[in-house]
């Protein structure tokens, strides 16, 4: 069974990316969304944000993928160095389940949304030779890159109420997650990032969540989840403020094989203490803002795309 999931998943990705981060911070109109963050991940590395609601993760997330532009220090995702490559990390990168950003219509039906995914890549990402390929041809590739990515994200289309023709709103919560991967993934992306993992799952659909984005990982793509506590093995990046890094370093790591980098910076000013729900809503602001054309480039091919 593992095989044939592994397999699939190298079909729906092109290799992973080592990321690093050394001083990597963002500062927004409130004061420090985070700071200091420094990390190394080998390519094919699960990545997990771990932190409270609040405490800057999503803009981490969206910073190291090339959506919002830190105000300091610097990140690496293969040989593109942050912030001066921000337009190529976004073209090797990919987002899923992120609120306000990558949000499913729930008016839509599942085939609806896969095929929309795959008029966008073709529309944004497709080389000239891929263009100039019969409609035959481009119509065999995007429903393969369609089959590969659901497979990597284990959602079968069959076991849905009503197949393809299911409507978001009928998915149950770990059926929307996997297919906002899928999503993801139909672009081959060489990093993958994942917000809100953990957000209302019962503890046996977290275990669900980490062993798919551990089959991603074993594909060769490197993740980045955010999450409120990381499984053991990651390579943890803590968003959680100084006092409580080391509350739980002080609790012991002994025997835990999970990587722990513990980077949180509460020595600046009181603009640096606002509480997690000021902070909440900077994240909200400057996602939408970072995304903003993005979607209207999105709304303008989709438009295109049911005229033609």
């Amino acid at each position: 069974m593992g095989e044939p999931r592994e397999a699939d998943a190298r079909q729906a990705t092109a290799g992973g990316v080592a990321v690093g981060a050394e001083g990597f911070g963002l500062k927004g109109p409130r004061g420090w969304a985070f700071r200091g963050v420094g990390f190394d991940a080998e390519a094919g590395s699960l990545i997990a944000v771990e932190g409270p609601s609040g405490s800057g993760r999503t803009c981490l997330l969206l910073a190291l993928t090339g959506r919002m532009k830190p105000s300091e220090g610097h990140a690496t995702i293969g040989s593109l160095r942050l912030p001066k490559r921000m337009a190529a990390v976004r073209r090797v990168s990919a987002l899923a389940h992120v609120p306000g950003v990558t949000d499913l219509d729930p008016a839509l039906t599942v085939g609806e949304h896969l095929r929309e995914r795959a008029l966008l890549q073709r529309r944004f990402d497709g080389s000239l030779r891929g263009l100039l390929r019969s409609r035959t041809e481009r119509a065999a590739e995007a429903k393969g890159r369609i089959e590969a990515a659901l497979t990597a994200a284990g959602l079968d289309r069959e076991a849905l109420p009503k197949g393809s023709r299911t409507a978001v709103r009928d998915l149950e919560r770990m059926e929307a997650l996997r297919l906002s991967v899928a999503l993801a993934l139909v672009g081959r992306p060489r990093l993958l990032g994942v917000d809100d993992s953990d957000l209302k799952l019962s503890g046996a659909e977290r275990a669900q969540v980490w062993a798919l984005l551990r089959s991603l990982t074993e594909s060769g793509i490197t993740v980045v989840a955010v999450c409120s506590e990381a499984p053991e093995g990651a390579v943890v990046v803590s968003t959680a403020p100084e006092n409580d890094a080391r509350a739980r370093a002080d609790m012991g790591d002994d025997g835990d094989s999970t990587e722990r980098v513990d980077h949180a910076d509460t020595t600046g000013t009181t603009d640096e203490a606002d509480d997690s729900a000021t902070t909440e809503a900077t994240e909200a602001t400057e996602a939408t803002e970072a995304t903003e054309a993005t979607d209207k480039e999105n709304a303008d091919a989709l438009a295109e795309t049911r005229r033609s």
